[in-house]
């Protein structure tokens, strides 16, 4: 893995793993064009979703405090008897919505192979799929519910839009958000929900990875890779800021315009190699 190739992926992973056009569909694309080993990008997938895990750190950190706060007042509530589900807070109620989301994932995860294992073809048809939800969500309007409004079935289905971004070319900010949105919630709302609930996701993915490129016997460049870490982190900063002001200001749809076109181009390379 040279410096150069572990900038670009960087940036491929910083940009897509919060921009709403799947990260794990662009990175697979271009190892595919590139012709990198298995144990390659696997390595360097763990290292880009570290970054990408710190971008989150930083740019959501006032709400994570907070939720980190709120889940010890909770526990002290519950074992001293005083939890009471119809007054919680808004931080308390939105990290209870957030480990339900969260639960709905784990069965998948155990049987993720099943999801990674996709064809060209298919991998086509999850950019499409992002790009339809995207069109349809940038096209909802009077979404108000806040934090403290969010409800249990708010909760299931944003946790199942995510389950279906375990398939590379489904973007899981992308799903999250659109289901975030035809839940009612107000646009700010939809952001910080999906990103703090990928917090888990991401790091259930550097694990898994990480299990993966152990098997291996892959020299590692950890220039290149440290390179890479920091160029993700910053990189998906920027990302994180431009996805709260394309959402606020209605024009998602120019990602679903931009994952049409990486659908259409992901079917001919596979007609045409």
């Amino acid at each position: 893995m040279d410096i150069l190739n572990a900038i670009v992926q960087a940036i491929i992973q910083g940009l897509t793993e919060f921009l709403p056009v799947s990260s794990s569909g662009h990175l697979r694309l271009y190892q595919t064009v590139t012709g990198q080993t298995v144990e390659e990008g696997t390595f360097m997938l763990v290292i880009l979703h570290l970054g990408t895990l710190v971008a989150v750190c930083i740019a959501f950190r006032t709400t994570i405090l907070a939720l980190l706060k709120e889940f010890g007042l909770l526990l002290k509530d519950i074992f001293t008897g005083k939890f009471k589900w119809k007054t919680m807070n808004p931080d308390r109620r939105m990290l209870i919505m957030l480990v339900i989301s969260l639960v709905l994932l784990v069965p998948f995860y155990l049987i993720k192979d099943v999801f990674e294992n996709i064809t060209m073809p298919i991998l086509a048809l999850c950019f499409l799929y992002t790009s339809v939800i995207l069109f349809f969500a940038n096209r909802v309007k009077n979404n108000k519910k806040t934090a403290g409004e969010i409800t249990v079935r708010d909760a299931v289905i944003i946790g199942l839009f995510q389950c279906v971004a375990l398939f590379p070319g489904v973007s899981r900010s992308g799903s999250t958000i659109s289901g975030g949105l035809f839940t009612g919630l107000d646009k700010e709302t939809a952001v910080r929900y999906s990103f703090v609930l990928g917090i888990p996701a991401i790091l259930g993915g550097c694990a898994s990875e990480l299990v993966d490129a152990a098997k291996g016997t892959l020299e590692v460049n950890w220039l290149a890779a440290g390179i890479g870490f920091a160029v993700a982190a910053v990189v998906g900063v920027l990302a994180i800021k431009m996805v709260n002001w394309l959402v606020k200001s209605d024009n998602f749809h120019v990602f679903s315009i931009y994952t049409l076109i990486v659908s259409l181009f992901t079917f001919g390379y596979w007609l045409f190699t």
